[in-house]
């Protein structure tokens, strides 16, 4: 008895790829599965995008901080002082000694103009030492 190959693996083979492309066919109401993913990896583009702009936006803490410490360092009246300068999110705290309450604002104003700082809580207390 020999056997033939049969014909009914390759017809029937045929017939669910056939399905299946009728099933990825659009219509009006809804998208292929193609289209789906390449929606989906557009929308991920984009939020990747938008999350890496916002990161190059912002300045580090330590930046921050840096920049501040130099910017006291350059006042006349603040430079000798030990001024300790914390930054947490673009927030900027200021706590030790002013010689004075135009030092101490001073000190506020030298603090905003740093590039990506948020706001300055300044706790500097003026007292002649």
């Amino acid at each position: 008895m020999s056997h033939k190959p049969s014909l009914m693996i390759p017809v029937l083979g045929t017939m669910v790829a056939a399905l299946a492309l009728l099933g990825c066919q659009k219509t009006n109401e809804t998208q292929t599965a193609g289209e789906k993913i390449g929606q989906t990896m557009e929308q991920a583009k984009e939020a990747t995008k938008k999350a890496a702009d916002t990161t190059a936006g912002k300045i580090s803490d330590a930046t921050i901080t840096a920049e501040v410490n130099t910017a006291l360092a350059k006042d006349p009246d603040l430079s000798a002082l030990k001024i300790d300068v914390d930054t947490a999110n673009g927030r900027v705290a200021l706590r030790g000694k002013a010689p004075s309450p135009a030092a101490r604002d001073r000190a506020t104003q030298l603090a905003q103009n740093v590039k990506g700082v948020v706001s300055v809580d300044n706790q500097l207390v003026v007292s002649k030492s």
